[in-house]
């Protein structure tokens, strides 16, 4: 069985949270988040970014670095994180 994991996106002061998911579908569900920073990395002063995460903690990093690049100012006011619903439910 695959781990899934929850996913908070806090933006402007609001918060949301995806359903259960494993990483592959959370890449699937963000692929499009990834890629609009990807279009920005080479500008100067944006971080690299992976669109094929192996990890939750590589996915949420690139996902909080893809709406930076994405930002005019380089700040989003957007940010990611994730728990898993085994910590939650216990």
């Amino acid at each position: 069985m695959a781990k899934t994991y929850i996913i908070t996106c806090t933006k402007r002061g609001n918060t949301s949270n995806t359903r259960q998911l494993t990483i592959d579908e959370a890449i699937e569900y963000y692929a499009y988040k990834l890629e609009t920073g990807a279009c920005y990395q080479f500008e100067k002063g944006n971080k690299k970014i992976n669109r094929k995460p192996k990890t939750i903690i590589s996915l949420i990093s690139n996902l909080n670095n893809a709406v930076n690049n994405a930002a005019r100012d380089g700040y989003a006011d957007e940010t990611y994180a994730y728990t898993m619903p085994e910590l939650i439910e216990a």
